[in-house]
């Protein structure tokens, strides 16, 4: 019980894109030049609440400098236990790296360094397998087993991304199987990706043993924690972390908040013939039923149904609660002003999504913003569905 009772909740998102470096390099292309190491650090530590705080792109040699020169300073320190630390916040250091194996798609995959000097020696290794190891989320001419041997024969965390995404997921488009391209043993979690839950996931038996994880993917500052985790562990750390993947010595994964999956970008098939989005209960025609074209994107839920090995899905009894939680920044009428006003009044976005009470909330932003804040907490707005790389949407009339 001492033990436990030493344990704190802290709020983890573990996969955050670098847009630019300090230097004004491009990292991520698609990023905004405002998701810098220092930036990232600030937005997490200051406005989101976020306690632990994954950069996948700390493998560039412009980020690692940027690292080097912010521990330097004293800005940030080394986090006990693994990390960097920034005013309470921890900076786990990460990777995402694509492969392809021979007769398949691409996939994407995270990896975390337990130190600063683990993650160098690694982007030396990758280096000599990429053609730019500068840029975010490259390909690796290395096969899937040799990336995991690096991986994990450095201490480090092998993540399987946003996985049944039919753009780049591994279940969306690379396998049917994880084992197909992996050492099941060796793998720490999985991210499941803004278009699925947990109950989703659970027609595929392979995935019970492991820990799922709920990340923004964020390529602004704004995206970082509109999905997340809540870990039970002494101190934010990457050996903490490691206890929680493998639910070790009280440390684990006490609850997902992620987007309902209807708003994610894939979760319906889309056809590409004429735009719509097939919100059946099953799309199971190779053709659009509205046009006739054989144009589909596979949406999330149609894959899953398609590789399931159960005909029910079961979520195993130590599968945390999976929250469906609309992020602020969907939530109509809630605009940059009166989000500055409720964060002037409740210090950060998680204060505003978890300890706010709907009369304070009312006090700040008005009664009507108020109660789309706590519907919003609890997943009970009504939603369109997303396909095809537009996001749903909240329906503003219901």
């Amino acid at each position: 019980m001492a033990l436990e009772s030493a344990l704190q909740s802290v709020y983890c998102d573990l996969h955050v894109h670098i847009g630019r470096t300090s230097e004004g390099q491009a990292v991520k292309i698609s990023g905004s030049r405002g998701l810098t190491f220092a930036g990232i650090a600030k937005e997490a530590a200051e406005r989101k609440g976020v306690g632990l705080i994954g950069i996948i792109d700390s493998h560039s040699p412009g980020v690692l400098r940027d690292i080097h020169a912010a521990l330097e300073s004293g800005e940030m320190t080394v986090a006990e236990g693994g990390g960097i630390a920034y005013r309470g916040t921890t900076i786990l250091l990460g990777t995402e790296i694509e492969i392809r194996e021979s007769g398949r798609k691409e996939c994407h995959v995270l990896a975390f360094m337990p130190d600063l000097g683990t993650m160098e020696e690694f982007s030396g290794w990758m280096s000599a397998h990429m053609r730019n190891v500068n840029l975010s989320s490259q390909r690796l001419y290395a096969p899937s087993r040799v990336l995991q041997d690096e991986i994990t024969g450095r201490g480090g965390l092998l993540i399987p991304a946003h996985i049944f995404t039919p753009h780049k997921g591994l279940y969306g488009c690379a396998a049917e199987r994880m084992a197909e391209l992996f050492d099941l043993e060796r793998i720490a979690a999985v991210e499941l990706g803004l278009s699925a839950d947990s109950e989703m996931a659970g027609y595929i038996s392979e995935l019970d043993p492991y820990s799922f994880l709920t990340n923004s993917d964020a390529h602004s500052l704004g995206k970082i924690g509109r999905e997340y985790n809540v870990i039970e562990m002494q101190r934010p750390s990457f050996h903490e972390l490691k206890l929680a993947l493998m639910r070790s010595e009280g440390r684990r994964i006490s609850a997902n908040f992620g987007l309902n999956p209807r708003l994610g970008k894939y979760h319906r098939t889309y056809c590409g013939g004429c735009g719509s989005i097939i919100d059946e209960a099953y799309a199971t025609s190779e053709r659009c039923p509205y046009c006739g074209s054989a144009k589909l994107v596979k949406g999330v839920l149609d894959r899953i149904l398609d590789i399931a090995d159960r005909g029910q899905p079961l979520v195993p009894a130590y599968r945390p609660p999976y929250h469906y939680q609309v992020p602020l920044e969907f939530i109509p009428g809630l605009g940059k002003r009166k989000l500055d006003d409720l964060l002037q009044a409740f210090g950060t976005e998680m204060n505003i999504l978890h300890k706010a009470a709907e009369a304070e909330l009312a006090a700040v932003a008005g009664p009507i913003l108020a109660e789309q804040i706590v519907l919003a907490r609890t997943g009970r707005l009504a939603l369109s569905s997303g396909g095809g790389g537009t996001y749903g949407k909240v329906i503003k009339d219901k």
